[in-house]
């Protein structure tokens, strides 16, 4: 290509640079939601094609703007069908928190800390959160079986289990503490629990 056709072609594409980015931008933008990076990439690329099919579509600055335009929507879909193809990214640091298949073991752990603080309720507490919540009765049919008042049971109730979110609160996030001190303990509570 002679330098002349050269100088030519760059003046051209730089007249239509300074013409079109602003709008084009503008519209891009849109149809990244907002995404200004993006949308600046989107634009870059529809100048280098511009840049690269000039000759062969006898793009001017007049027939460019309207092709740019088309152009910069087709990039967008191709990059959203790119996207949508591809399978979700997870960051490494979210990966390693992924649910894993339940293998039981977070509830034989719950149940530890269950059982750990169950033992270490007075036993007229521990009959009554057995009663209530092993045995599945009510408060009426509880305090038939235990030979106590309803209001006697919903009280104990209470304390039982705010003593027993307490000793739970306490054992905190370290499973273990309460795995070890829960061993002799789960004879008291399992004599407890119904037939």
């Amino acid at each position: 290509m002679a330098d002349g056709a050269h100088d030519d072609r760059t003046q051209t594409l730089e007249r239509l640079y300074r013409a079109s980015f602003g709008p084009l931008l503008s519209y891009v933008r849109k149809l990244t939601l907002g995404d200004t990076a993006r949308a600046e990439d989107v634009v870059q690329e529809a100048m280098v094609r511009a840049w690269q099919h000039m000759d062969e579509l006898g793009l001017t600055q007049e027939t460019a703007r309207p092709w740019l335009f088309t152009v910069a929507r087709r990039i967008v879909i191709d990059q959203l069908r790119a996207k949508a193809s591809r399978p979700v990214e997870v960051q490494a640091d979210v990966a390693e928190f992924w649910p894993t298949v339940d293998d039981g073991i977070d509830r034989a752990l719950d149940g530890l800390e269950v059982r750990y603080a169950l033992a270490g309720l007075p036993a007229h507490h521990r009959d009554v959160l057995v009663h209530l919540y092993l045995r599945e009765q009510t408060t009426e049919e509880t305090a038939r079986a235990m030979g106590i008042p309803q209001g006697t049971v919903k009280s104990r109730a209470y304390h039982a289990l705010r003593t027993a979110r307490r000793t739970m609160a306490h054992a905190g996030p370290d499973r273990n503490q309460a795995s070890t001190s829960c061993v002799p303990a789960a004879p008291a509570v399992k004599a407890a629990k119904p037939g």
